[in-house]
């Protein structure tokens, strides 16, 4: 049991500095797409496939996949709380941005609070739902447009003056990315296979990477994740649909590594056509 715990926890911090080390080195349009590469949801529906079996864990990733509509409404709920969102322009003006390098903690616990309620009452409300996979599929679906016309108007920030990774850093991201996967794998041996896929669709590794990225950078560099992260979301969405397809049939490991293949695939591929989507809804949508 500490073995297994030592490697959730091992693999939580991996993903979560690796991601915050992409945004720094890269830029935030790139790690807002890979914020929806299926990380924290691969960790947390293969273990619950080890610790219950991997047809418990078929069956929530139906759930799951439908959660991930949660997940949007998680990033909506963190942008109402910033209450930036009819004054986002202002960040591209440099006056601006020299007051927002960095996002005060109560603005963040204020965010924070808002798209966690989000994202529990919509699960609440999607665990009542009778789905399958058909079905599952088209709320997230439904959400990823419905977002990328809402954040039509954010502005794009990239990282000019970067923070070095302190260890209060480091621990911050470890202890948080630790904890949420320890409690979701904990609660599925208490719940239904739904709920215990809803669970899983919470953004584990995007989550805290977001609260950091908007503490260390201010919220010009959150909005800018948040914006992106919908069109990253298909991979979670393939992911997902892989683990219900193949887990009962392949097993966790085979499961896992053909339905992170599927995924890789759909992130090589999709971007640029949602983009050029993005940009349709943007050209219909009233000024």
């Amino acid at each position: 049991m500490t073995t297994l715990l030592l490697i959730k926890i091992s693999v939580s911090i991996a993903t979560v500095i690796g991601l915050s080390l992409i945004a720094e080195h890269v830029n935030p349009r790139i790690a807002g797409l890979l914020s929806g590469y299926p990380l924290g949801t691969a960790i947390a529906l293969f273990f619950i496939g080890y610790e219950i079996n991997p047809e418990f864990a078929a069956e929530g990733a139906v759930y799951t996949l439908a959660g991930f509509a949660s997940t949007l409404m998680l990033t909506t709920g963190y942008l109402f709380g910033m209450n930036r969102l009819t004054t986002a322009k202002e960040l591209n003006h440099p006056a601006k941005q020299q007051q927002q390098e960095t996002g005060s903690w109560l603005a963040i616990a204020l965010a924070s609070v808002s798209g966690l309620a989000l994202f529990l009452a919509s699960g609440l409300a999607i665990d009542q739902l009778e789905l399958n996979l058909i079905t599952a599929a088209c709320l997230p679906t439904l959400a990823i447009l419905g977002c990328l016309w809402f954040y039509r108007h954010i502005p794009e920030t990239q990282v000019t003056k970067r923070v070095a990774m302190s260890v209060s850093v480091l621990l911050f991201r470890a202890i948080t990315a630790a904890l949420i996967v320890v409690l979701i794998t904990g609660a599925a041996h208490l719940v239904p296979s739904s709920t215990a896929g809803i669970l899983a669709a919470f953004p584990i590794s995007m989550f805290p990477f977001l609260v950091l990225m908007h503490r260390t950078y201010g919220p010009g560099k959150a909005l800018t994740v948040i914006k992106h992260y919908p069109t990253g979301l298909g991979s979670l969405m393939v992911y997902a649909t892989g683990v219900a397809w193949f887990y009962p049939s392949l097993g966790l490991l085979w499961g896992t590594l053909l339905s992170l293949a599927l995924a890789t695939v759909y992130l090589a591929i999709a971007p640029p056509y949602m983009d050029k989507l993005r940009n349709l809804l943007v050209s219909r949508a009233p000024a």
